[in-house]
């Protein structure tokens, strides 16, 4: 899977969608656009705020960008836990335990670990052939029955 399809099947196809599998190519695919389109977004506010006070009018301009990232924040959040829970259960782990890593990391010096285990989990490979959570994104024609 390519960039721009893994692109279109998270924003598009799948994005509330919690069920299947997704593969490491999808994942690490989105990640990357998602820190290109984060990065651009940084630089722009950057830019904008540091030429806000020399013009008298470009408060309205700040405030519109700050609801349009903040918007676009909030489109792209459910697609992204959406891809985490689907690259778990590519891993045969149910979703619950990302939702249960994710609290835990809230807890000071216990989110570094979680956020280690969250990043070893989308590092390793996907189980191979079906598993109970869906077919192999990568070979679904592969089945399960060995002696059908």
């Amino acid at each position: 899977m390519g960039f721009t399809e893994a692109v279109r099947t998270v924003l598009v196809q799948k994005y509330a969608t919690f069920s299947g599998r997704a593969s490491r190519s999808e994942f690490w695919w989105f990640q990357l656009f998602f820190c290109i389109v984060a990065g651009a977004g940084g630089f722009v506010a950057g830019f904008m705020g540091a030429f806000s006070n020399r013009q008298g009018g470009s408060a309205t301009v700040n405030t519109a960008f700050l609801i349009i990232g903040g918007l676009l924040i909030l489109a792209i959040f459910l697609p992204l836990i959406a891809l985490e829970v689907r690259r778990f259960h590519d891993r045969n782990i149910s979703g619950w335990w990302y939702l249960a890593l994710s609290i835990l990391g809230l807890i000071p010096y216990v989110g570094y670990v979680t956020g280690l285990v969250i990043f070893v989990i989308n590092l390793l490979p996907g189980t191979e052939g079906p598993n109970k959570f869906g077919a192999d994104p990568l070979r679904p024609e592969i089945r399960a029955e060995v002696f059908a």
